[in-house]
């Protein structure tokens, strides 16, 4: 037994519980939640690699302007006018600023990405369609997208929320900078002086790998060897070893020193989650390069990764090309122009998310079925032996018909909008994108609970809306961003719902504050999204991008709706690419296997195998950046393999500490960069050129145009 972990046998596979961060106290009761990311993420989707606007910025200034508001507002007690007194303590002037404050404002702060998956379709719209929505549909599509999920995890509460085994691990981090802002502050003084010398290291280092020095984005030896090297060899070296740009290579053994990239998610995630994605990891490698080289799908024609749309002849495919003004696909023009071509790493990928829903289902089933059903009566019967869900008794819970009036509204939302007809997706199909959704949302959200990190389920959208509406690729992208939105805002909620278990904020504040703070983010995702795509729009079409920008993340989006779009011509068994939805198929029976081989050997009965997680990063990693893979095994091995293991006190001291502080100051340059001298405000400024700031790849790997 690993040190400082107990085992629950209450159910669910029984999954390890961490003891000392996550401490028990009546009076101080951490919390855990994913990391959302609100507006930094408009900005970062539209770079080379999702970069997160990770907890740390909010929950450092939300308690600086808390402090300050409490220290600096005056004591209502001191006021005469009884009535103002009854206004200021409502204002909470003067008040001390606890934990309960904190996480109500944080989760104000972080409900603002709920719209997210809205923003991307009008994001693609712009992009690729030529076209933006009417002020109608973002107001009524944003409002239903952004909170039509929180009817499932109101539902699920007993199965994704109460549980102590539900632990999600890579909110660690955040639950120890909320315990060393607010409790015992004079014995955590000496931490906390940490966490302000790593956050002030990170806010000065991130200057150098993301702007001045951006070599240390990605150190390859083998790349620096090849500088002399004949072409050839060079064009292999670039595939095999290049991954600090976008869609450059696969980073094998290349390391990035490039905090943004790497993140204290590996800090925190448990041993048994990472070594399933280094498996998946270690799978992609000789696979990517076995459909290159092996030319399947015409691979050497186009680029070696991207997410683009290309022709026949390796050009980009022009979405519009084929389509009507309505965006519906014209037959004739299909014809002229003929069908898309995808790169061999983009049909692996999708052919690995759909190996992983398909196990996502059947491994959940085989593997925790019983333990749900116990959790479930132990909720109903209010038995659940976790101690702070106990400790939630004596609060009101939500009633079910808030969860249920929300829903209606978002439902009554939605029928408008595509009554409407603008989205192309039809009434009936809207509906049924919001039944799909919640059929994938309790699986999904019990890996997340699990084991600290779920798989893409969105292509299971995208096919379903192949099937039902073909040959309307924006049908399908609404279609798919309903559906999917479920899933993700399901999650999200048990997420916070799981922090105010721990923190003991009343249920029905978790309820109102979520909603409060998705409507209020909406309108700020939507301007920021218009300002990125209007200002960078040449390189967000560009196939390969830049080491600063990409729109490699809508690219595949829009490639999945063209694609699935024209399903029957691109996924049919007697076409090109009939073996991706055949992965979910192929995917359902990989826990069986599992299941079949434990049965035969105990032994490996004790691995912490699972299926889902390995195939989905199997191929997780088909466009973007790749040198973070191997500093992302590097920190893990080091801090759960080694630093736990070895010095168990530091580990729990610091690990969750430095990870939140090293976040925090990385994200914080990368937003003031962003917008003073990368573009995002409409003008760049870039840096000097010099072997550290290389005019190519930033690792000195043969760039494409050489």
């Amino acid at each position: 037994m690993e040190e400082g972990f107990i085992y629950s046998k209450q159910g669910l596979g029984q999954t390890p519980i961490s003891t000392h961060p996550l401490r028990h106290n009546p009076q101080k009761h951490p919390q855990k939640h994913p990391p959302n990311q609100p507006l930094i993420l408009k900005i970062s989707r539209f770079r080379l690699f999702l970069t997160f606007l990770w907890f740390i910025i909010r929950e450092v200034m939300i308690f600086m302007f808390g402090e300050a508001w409490a220290r600096m507002t005056p004591y209502p007690d001191n006021i005469n006018a009884k009535w103002l007194r009854g206004t200021l303590r409502f204002l909470n002037f003067g008040q001390p600023f606890g934990i309960k404050e904190h996480v109500v404002a944080s989760q104000i702060a972080s409900s603002g990405n709920n719209g997210l998956s809205g923003v991307e379709v009008y994001a693609i719209e712009r992009l690729f369609y030529d076209r933006s929505i009417s002020a109608s549909t973002a107001v009524l599509a944003t409002f239903s997208i952004s909170l039509c999920g929180f009817v499932l995890a109101g539902i699920l509460r007993p199965l994704i929320v109460y549980p102590a085994e539900m632990v999600y691990w890579a909110t660690l981090p955040q639950v120890v900078l909320f315990q060393n802002l607010h409790f015992d502050r004079i014995a955590n003084r000496e931490r906390l002086i940490k966490f302000s010398w790593a956050l002030g290291f990170a806010l000065v280092w991130e200057i150098f790998p993301s702007y001045m020095v951006t070599w240390f984005g990605g150190l390859s030896i083998f790349c620096l060897a090849s500088l002399k090297a004949p072409i050839p060899t060079r064009s292999v070296f670039r595939k095999v070893f290049g991954g600090a740009s976008s869609n450059e290579g696969m980073g094998l053994l290349n390391f990035t020193l490039d905090w943004q990239y790497i993140q204290s998610t590996y800090l925190s995630l448990p041993f048994k989650q990472q070594i399933n994605t280094w498996i998946g990891y270690f799978i992609w490698y000789p696979v990517m390069l076995s459909l290159w080289y092996g030319n399947v799908w015409g691979a050497k024609t186009f680029p070696f990764m991207s997410a683009s749309l290309f022709s026949a002849n390796g050009t980009s495919f022009s979405t519009t090309s084929i389509l009507t003004s309505d965006n519906v696909v014209d037959g004739a023009k299909l014809e002229r122009v003929g069908l898309p071509y995808l790169t061999s790493s983009t049909v692996w990928g999708f052919f690995s998310q759909n190996l992983a829903i398909g196990a996502l289902i059947t491994h959940v089933l085989i593997f925790y079925g019983k333990d749900i059903i116990l959790t479930w009566k132990q909720a109903r019967a209010r038995t659940q032996p976790d101690p702070h869900y106990q400790g939630m008794l004596k609060y009101k819970e939500v009633p079910g018909w808030w969860y249920f009036v929300l829903f209606g509204l978002t439902f009554i939302a939605g029928i408008m909008v595509t009554a409407k007809g603008e989205t192309t997706l039809p009434v009936w199909g809207y509906i049924i994108s919001l039944l799909l959704g919640g059929f994938i949302a309790p699986f999904s959200a019990i890996l997340v609970g699990l084991f600290g990190n779920g798989i893409a389920t969105n292509q299971i959208s995208k096919m379903v809306a192949g099937a039902v509406h073909p040959g309307r690729p924006l049908a399908n992208l609404y279609f798919a961003s309903w559906s999917h939105q479920v899933i993700l805002l399901a999650v999200g909620l048990a997420n916070w719902l799981k922090i105010g278990q721990y923190t003991k904020v009343p249920h029905r504040v978790m309820f109102t504050t979520q909603i409060y703070g998705t409507l209020l983010g909406a309108a700020l995702n939507y301007v920021v999204m218009t300002i990125i795509v209007t200002n960078e729009r040449e390189v967000l079409l560009d196939p390969v991008g830049t080491n600063v920008w990409s729109g490699s993340s809508l690219q595949s989006m829009n490639s999945q709706a063209i694609t699935w779009a024209l399903a029957k011509d691109m996924y049919s068994l007697q076409s090109r690419y009939f073996i991706v939805p055949i992965g979910i198929l192929i995917g359902l029976a990989l826990p069986v296997i599992h299941w079949g081989v434990n049965r035969w050997s105990p032994r490996i009965r004790k691995w912490p195998i699972n299926t889902p997680i390995i195939v989905s990063y199997s191929g997780a990693s088909y466009f973007g950046i790749t040198s973070f893979i191997w500093s992302s095994i590097t920190v893990g091995v080091f801090s759960q393999l080694w630093l736990r293991r070895r010095m168990p006190h530091i580990y729990n001291k610091y690990n969750y500490l430095i990870g939140a502080a090293l976040d925090g100051g990385s994200q914080i340059i990368i937003f003031v960069l962003s917008f003073a001298v990368m573009g995002a405000s409409g003008k760049e400024h870039p840096f000097p050129k010099w072997w550290g700031n290389p005019s190519g790849n930033p690792d000195h790997c043969m760039s494409s145009s050489e």
